[in-house]
């Protein structure tokens, strides 16, 4: 058995139709029910992995190795569980394969339209589980807003799938905002009733209204949406503004969510078990002191670009307990003032991935005053690289090094294409995409953060480090301390004569749980608050 539930989002976009998706999720899985999520995206995007993380911000990996929409890393933050390349479908995708049967004949000459062709490959997409006697509740967002013009096929394909399976077994909630007039000193609910409105004419009735507001609502004003909308007032919701995205599922259980979902579709509603969740939020709220950590990268304008990996800081102050701040510097900003101006003070360094040039001598700047200072360092991807250019340079003499990405007649290309990317000339998911092995050196500092000799990070890259400068990197004293299990590709780096530097050519902060920090980023925090703890002495 199959229940579903549908999120969709009304007025304006950026509600958190996302958080709210994902804390139902942390809500029913804390009753006991298996739960599993997908995000279905109206842009014409296969997948968001050739668009510019400025403009649409990070790329979400999955160990299968699917470039995915952010909001499938809030999702496995929150469930705790790793989604699959079925968790994220694009009208990209949907139209891409529809396309091909057409070309390939399968629809046996008929004319090709969105309904019903498009509209049954979007509910073929819908979850299906493996094993057909499992129990699941699969959870759905819909991206974008209701009346968009590109989101019309999915909402029509979800209102066929609702008639389909029947009331019992799906329900709709709709996330809307209720704006508050200062100049009237007043919340307003109308535009909730329009985007209702426009549910309706497509012939979907919201089941649960989740209100977003700057201001908690009065009951009248809920039973004014529940009259005007036809939903019971118990199942017309607040989501105010939290501090922080990992207090929302409490607050939506005091608002009884998951209650109001249970009623819906005819699922007992047992108490749930939130205490680890709640311990992890308290630990967030009461920290014991703070940590300073520079985020060193070149999509600094938003920090969407960067989202897992300061969430994944943020775990690591968690666990530590204390306060991780993060101080923003632009990678050109390094080049063009200098890093002793710009890292002065600063308690950890993280340079996290990216494409392209641009930045990249502002990166190596950074990771040699990590190095020179002994401040707590972690390279991540690009970062790794260019921590490996800096140590060429400067340790090892060789002043040209530089990654064969960003020039093509280094003397030393120290990072180089990988082997079996020469011949790709798509960009769209051809890189080292998901989850890889490594094994980690027996007496590292990596092993022992770990605590196994052999894990399994996601990658999302083309150029590695070059194995003919590998041994002149041990004798320099940079420990190539973790690679692939056949000994090929270096996956990890440190250096042991520093207190924490490392980097690594994996995505660790994918990984990485609000009450799970990852290892490398509770290192990071821990190294950091000894650092400062040191300075203050």
């Amino acid at each position: 058995m199959v229940k579903y539930v549908f999120v969709t989002g009304g007025v304006v976009s950026g509600l958190g139709k996302g958080i709210t998706a994902a804390s139902l999720g942390r809500l029913l899985k804390a009753r006991g029910y298996r739960v599993t999520m997908q995000k279905f995206d109206p842009y014409l995007n296969v997948d968001p992995g050739t668009m510019n993380p400025i403009q649409h911000g990070e790329v979400f990996v999955t160990d299968d190795g699917s470039e995915t929409d952010l909001d499938l890393g809030h999702y496995e933050r929150f469930i705790d569980e790793s989604l699959t390349k079925r968790s994220n479908v694009t009208s990209g995708k949907v139209y891409w394969t529809v396309i091909n049967k057409e070309r390939h004949g399968d629809y046996g000459g008929g004319t090709v339209q969105v309904i019903p062709h498009v509209t049954n490959e979007i509910k073929d997409r819908f979850f299906r589980p493996e094993d057909p006697n499992e129990d699941v509740v699969a959870i759905i967002e819909v991206g974008g807003t209701v009346g968009d013009i590109e989101s019309q096929a999915f909402l029509e394909a979800i209102r066929q799938f609702m008639q389909e399976v029947g009331p019992e077994n799906a329900c709709m909630i709709h996330v809307t905002l209720v704006p508050y007039l200062y100049g009237s000193d007043e919340l307003k609910t109308k535009p909730t009733q329009q985007s209702v409105r426009q549910l309706q004419q497509m012939g979907i009735r919201a089941d649960i209204i989740v209100c977003r507001s700057d201001m908690r609502m009065p009951e009248e004003m809920k039973d004014k949406i529940a009259l005007f909308c036809n939903v019971p007032s118990s199942h017309v919701l607040q989501n105010l503004n939290a501090s922080s995205i990992y207090e929302v599922p409490l607050m939506m259980e005091d608002e009884h969510l998951a209650q109001a979902v249970c009623e819906c579709l005819d699922l007992p509603c047992p108490e749930p078990d939130l205490s680890e969740w709640k311990e992890m939020v308290e630990n967030l709220k009461h920290p014991q002191g703070s940590v300073e950590i520079a985020m060193v990268g070149k999509y600094t304008q938003l920090h969407d670009a960067y989202l897992s990996v300061v969430e994944a800081l943020h775990h690591g102050g968690i666990s530590n307990r204390v306060e991780v701040k993060i101080r923003w510097v632009d990678s050109e900003e390094v080049e063009r003032i200098g890093a002793e101006e710009l890292l002065n003070g600063i308690d950890g360094m993280i340079i996290p991935g990216g494409f392209g040039d641009r930045g990249t001598e502002g990166m190596i700047l950074a990771a040699k005053y990590a190095r020179e200072n002994d401040i707590p360092f972690l390279g991540i991807c690009l970062g790794m690289q260019m921590a490996m250019v800096e140590f060429a340079r400067d340790v090892m003499g060789m002043h040209d090094a530089n990654s064969a990405e960003f020039s093509s007649d280094t003397m030393h290309p120290v990072i180089d294409l990988m082997p079996e990317q020469k011949d790709v000339t798509d960009l769209g998911g051809t890189m080292r995409l998901g989850a890889y092995p490594c094994h980690l050196k027996e007496d590292s500092k990596a092993r022992e953060l770990y605590g196994a000799s052999e894990i399994s990070e996601r990658h999302r890259h083309r150029y590695e480090v070059n194995n003919d400068y590998r041994e002149r990197y041990e004798q320099a004293g940079m420990s190539l301390c973790g690679t692939s299990p056949d000994g090929r590709i270096v996956e990890m780096i440190e250096y042991p004569k520093n207190r924490y530097y490392f980097g690594t050519q994996a995505h660790p902060e994918f990984k990485s749980r609000p009450n799970h920090a990852h290892p490398l980023f509770h290192g990071l925090v821990k190294a950091a608050k000894e650092y400062k703890a040191e300075k203050e002495d």
